[in-house]
């Protein structure tokens, strides 16, 4: 990402009252954060993430469900720790609840599917991202 872009961004930001702007794409993480009445670039979080993106991929047919029907939250929010074969979604057929597994430990970053869709063997999912312990 260009300087220039952050500066825009940080003006964008600078003008509204919204407290943090996180923006993730492919090798570039950008968390630009308010302190007082100063925009800043914020690092918290990127220590902990390493590795290439990993999509998890539905190992059925079914239907979507990002959480438990009898539950209001999601398995695995965007910014949410997970560990290698939690539960991150669902897959539904018919009365048939199958969990979808993270393949290692990270960070869920995006869900790639609206709950409720219909999808098939393959589909990608949720994007994962590994990160490392530092203990």
């Amino acid at each position: 990402m260009r300087i220039d872009d952050v500066r825009q961004l940080s003006a964008w930001l600078e003008a509204t009252d919204i407290d943090m702007l996180e923006l993730q794409g492919p090798g570039e993480r950008l968390c630009l954060r308010r302190n007082g009445n100063r925009i800043e670039v914020a690092s918290d979080g990127a220590e902990e993430l390493a590795g290439p993106l990993t999509v998890v991929k539905a190992e059925s047919v079914g239907v979507f469900l990002d959480g438990h029907p009898q539950r209001a939250e999601p398995l695995a929010s965007p910014g949410t720790r997970v560990r290698a074969g939690q539960a991150v979604g669902l897959l539904q057929i018919g009365a048939l609840l199958l969990p979808v597994a993270a393949p290692h430990d990270g960070t869920a970053l995006a869900t790639l599917v609206a709950p409720g869709t219909a999808v098939g063997y393959g589909t990608p999912l949720i994007e994962l991202r590994p990160y490392e312990e530092n203990t």
